[in-house]
């Protein structure tokens, strides 16, 4: 077969469809929201009559606990998307999605009721519980929700995309390396190396 026969399943490839696109993306995102959670979501006045200038700000890591650890599940089903196979990727999708979901679902509560949300810092800060302020919500709440909103479509887009991806893992490559000349990319590079075969 000649090189330019060969070349032709990359040009019927979507962009979007590469495995490294994808899995960047979805790590992309995850650090995103996950980097929105170490900044203020929530300024908060415990003096509500402004007599005094006592403010508090709330990250996202108190105001939505959830979200931290929603992010990291999702970076981790990024990472393992890379190496996973056709069963594994329809799972890791799902966990992604769900996910997803759940930073979104965070997020909105947060900026539905911000003082609700404020009311453990509140209470650490004043040490009383249930105690009165002014809370207003940042834009970063808003930013997890998008970014939340993009980690759906990945997932979504991942099992749809996993048939292009004829080289996956060391385990269910061809010897060859890349399957029906399609054009390998930085991860199946990788993968290549760990076989020991120049992937160049």
């Amino acid at each position: 077969m000649s090189a330019s026969a060969s070349a032709l399943p990359a040009r019927t490839s979507p962009r979007w469809a590469r495995k490294s696109t994808l899995v960047l993306a979805a790590v992309v995102l995850a650090l995103a929201v996950f980097g929105t959670t170490t900044q203020t979501w929530l300024e908060v006045q415990l003096d509500p009559a402004g007599a005094s200038s006592s403010n508090l700000q709330v990250p996202g890591n108190k105001a939505a606990t959830a979200v931290t650890a929603l992010a990291l599940v999702a970076l981790a089903g990024g990472l393992a998307a890379s190496i996973a196979g056709k069963v594994a990727r329809w799972i890791i999708a799902l966990i992604i999605a769900l996910s997803a979901a759940g930073i979104i679902l965070a997020a909105s509560t947060v900026l539905a009721d911000p003082l609700g949300a404020a009311q453990g810092a509140i209470a650490a800060a004043t040490g009383l519980a249930g105690g009165q302020a002014s809370v207003a919500a940042t834009a970063f709440p808003v930013v997890a929700m998008v970014a939340g909103a993009l980690l759906a479509v990945v997932a979504v887009a991942l099992p749809v995309a996993g048939r292009y991806w004829k080289t996956r893992t060391k385990y269910d490559a061809n010897a060859g390396g890349r399957n029906d000349g399609e054009p390998v990319d930085e991860i199946d590079s990788w993968d290549s190396l760990s076989r020991g075969e120049d992937p160049t």
